[in-house]
């Protein structure tokens, strides 16, 4: 009697759980997971460096639309820009994170691009072997790369005239920038451990940012096509990141290197999200794979605004938004931003950066438009937020995927052109990436 009554309970707790679709079951919990191997790409250097350029180029268009109104309000950037569609000129002051100089013209980009950068020149620095070898990277080499970088820094900044207050400035901006990144990589790469712990674990206050989500697209994009070993090394050398952080990621990652794949569908891509766990997350006891929540929320976000009826949105929702409404194709797009906005408002984190938030609105982004470039730039903008780096990511994948060569025309001159006048030619790291696989 007892034994049925254990059954009858426990078959009406399963019955109470929420059915999954059966084309996104995760897979099963495995107890060891299979090592991933290196696989050497197949593109035509054309292909590569189209599809490397877009990726940057890409970064680069999400990072400059959102640059001018980063962690802003809805209704403060509608009152002073309206509905944000393209790439605009911005009144802010320079700081660490943000942009290097004062009231950049449109193009201009923040640190979301300058980590694209720096990765670039650590993968392809004077004496690498990185890409020419099946290798996996080093979380070590990793941490020397940016010590040097930041104790560079501090060097020139000795030799700057006190008196002149603006190149002074500029440098502090350029130390501050690494600062917070070489207290964690010096312990590291000194194999003080105990250092390490304490450094990490105050990291930006130590809460949980989206601290590997700003190289990641970068490791990527360099081994196109192969999303499992992209994790590995993507999950290797971050030492910034704890937790389920760590795995999304990696998952950017792994995102970034399937886009990269010649002829590969939006569906196939999206799938890494829950075929991609390599560490085994799935299988954490009692908490499962947190990664693989957000997703689950994305999937009911992208369906609630696919199912929304344009004409009871215009009329009953909450969220206003600048959207113009001339067309039918508007009305819909409208009751599209709205509804999801309004869904993902109710998984706000503590902090704009937080991982799992920008991993929430590069997902859906992508499912709710198709991997449309345009549109899905939009609307990771146009909701706020910390809008820089979330279409920094989102524009990462879209432009692996789509190739520059497929990237809006005019936004793709107007970023190479202005971040040629800051110093960063997105072209010749492009072709010096190329060269290097």
């Amino acid at each position: 009697m007892k034994a049925y009554l254990l059954l009858l309970i426990l078959g009406l707790l399963l019955s109470c759980r929420p059915a999954i679709p059966v084309d996104h079951e995760p897979p099963l919990p495995m107890l060891e997971h299979e090592a991933p191997t290196y696989q050497a790409h197949q593109l035509s250097d054309e292909v590569l460096y189209d599809k490397l350029l877009g990726m940057l180029v890409g970064s680069a268009i999400g990072d400059a639309m959102g640059a001018p109104t980063e962690m802003w309000s809805r209704e403060q950037m509608q009152l002073e820009y309206g509905f944000i569609d393209t790439l605009d000129d911005m009144v802010r002051e320079p700081s660490a994170e943000g942009t290097w100089a004062m009231n950049l013209p449109a193009g201009g980009t923040t640190d979301d691009t300058r980590w694209k950068v720096l990765m670039i020149d650590y993968l392809t620095g004077t004496g690498s072997t990185i890409l020419s070898r099946p290798e996996r990277l080093s979380a070590l080499s990793f941490a020397e790369h940016i010590q040097n970088r930041y104790e560079s820094s501090l060097s020139q900044l000795k030799q700057i005239d006190e008196y002149k207050l603006d190149p002074y400035e500029d440098q502090m901006r350029r130390i501050a920038w690494l600062k917070e990144w070489a207290m964690v990589a010096k312990p590291y790469a000194e194999g003080e451990i105990d250092d390490f712990s304490d450094a990490l674990n105050k990291f930006y206050g130590g809460e949980m940012v989206c601290a590997g989500m700003l190289f990641s697209p970068m490791i990527g994009a360099t081994y196109p096509g192969n999303p499992l070993w992209a994790y590995e090394q993507s999950y290797r050398i971050d030492i910034f990141d704890i937790g389920f952080a760590k795995d999304i990621s990696g998952l950017t990652a792994s995102l970034v290197a399937k886009a990269m794949e010649p002829g590969v569908s939006p569906d196939s891509v999206m799938r890494v999200v829950r075929d991609v766990d390599p560490k085994g997350y799935f299988n954490s006891r009692l908490v499962g794979r947190t990664s693989y929540k957000v997703y689950r929320d994305a999937l009911a976000i992208v369906k609630a605004a696919k199912d929304a009826d344009p004409a009871e949105v215009l009329q009953n929702t909450p969220v206003k938004l600048a959207i113009p409404l001339k067309t039918e194709a508007d009305s819909i797009k409208y009751a599209r931003f709205a509804v999801a906005y309004e869904r993902m408002d109710q998984h706000l984190q503590s902090f704009p950066f937080h991982p799992s938030e920008i991993h929430l609105v590069n997902l859906v982004a992508l499912m709710l438009f198709d991997f449309d470039f345009q549109t899905s730039m939009e609307f990771v903008i146009n909701f706020g937020r910390d809008n820089d780096t979330t279409g920094a990511v989102t524009g990462a994948i879209l432009g692996a995927y789509h190739g520059v060569s497929a990237l809006p025309g005019g936004l793709v001159q107007k970023i190479l052109e202005t971040n040629r006048l800051m110093g960063t030619d997105l072209e010749l790291l492009a072709q010096r990436l190329t060269q290097s696989m």
